[in-house]
């Protein structure tokens, strides 16, 4: 995706820009290349495909949910930032968390805001379990982007989500994972809508899956990362 195609995309994603926001996206974009030679952040390093499968991937949130009407997005499992570095980019409002596990990546995150020149970021280096302990159902919007199975984010995220909030994961095809349903309603959340669509130039297969929290979420979730793994929230079949 060039930079022109990329514009054409947000014009029909229905996203305002400016020339400040697509300077500081070209910084991003060689900064993740330079970085990436000496600590390992992603497999994508070639321009056109930062631009196609991180930074208009990351975008495709908009066509869930109105971010103007958003305060407060966690993005969990960040990563290189995908998609919520992206998203404070566009949507500078957001009052947004970035968190991840690995230390690297958020060290890479820290030195990129610096780049970018973006002082209201939170910077979280946990474990999602760790994290919900003094965060819990703290934020309108969770975030993830191909993080693990809709099962296994559903107990990590939806504890987070407030009332009333929304979870959204940016998949693959998710035909091939296991049923979350019974998951999402124990933990207090709703299964609103999925969108399916297609990347552009080269159609490779997207699924959004969103979740809306109509219930408060037991104090009890989400469990450690190996009880979640080893025991799943699934419906017992008598």
């Amino acid at each position: 995706m060039t930079i022109e195609e990329f514009k054409n995309a947000l014009d029909a994603l229905g996203i305002t820009y400016t020339p400040k926001m697509l300077d500081q996206l070209a910084i991003y974009a060689n900064f993740l290349i330079e970085y990436n030679n000496h600590t390992n952040l992603t497999r994508i390093t070639d321009l056109n495909q930062i631009y196609l499968k991180h930074f208009y991937d990351s975008l495709t949130v908009v066509k869930e949910i109105d971010l103007n009407t958003i305060e407060t997005l966690l993005d969990l499992g960040t990563g290189a930032g995908f998609p919520g570095m992206v998203l404070k980019i566009f949507f500078p409002h957001l009052n947004i968390t970035l968190l991840d596990s690995n230390q690297k990546k958020i060290t890479f995150l820290q030195e990129l805001s610096t780049k970018l020149s973006i002082n209201d970021l939170n910077l979280v280096h946990s474990r999602v379990e760790d994290y919900a302990k003094t965060h819990f159902e703290s934020f309108d919007l969770v975030t993830s982007r191909a993080v693990a199975n809709l099962l296994t984010l559903s107990e990590l995220s939806l504890p987070l989500v407030k009332l009333n909030g929304h979870f959204i994961a940016l998949k693959g095809n998710i035909l091939e994972e296991p049923d979350s349903t019974y998951a999402i309603n124990l933990l207090g959340g709703k299964i609103y809508h999925q969108t399916e669509f297609n990347l552009p130039i080269e159609n490779s297969h997207r699924t959004i899956f969103h979740v809306v929290k109509i219930n408060r979420t037991p104090t009890n979730y989400p469990r450690p990362y190996d009880k979640i793994i080893k025991n799943p929230l699934k419906k017992k079949v008598k």
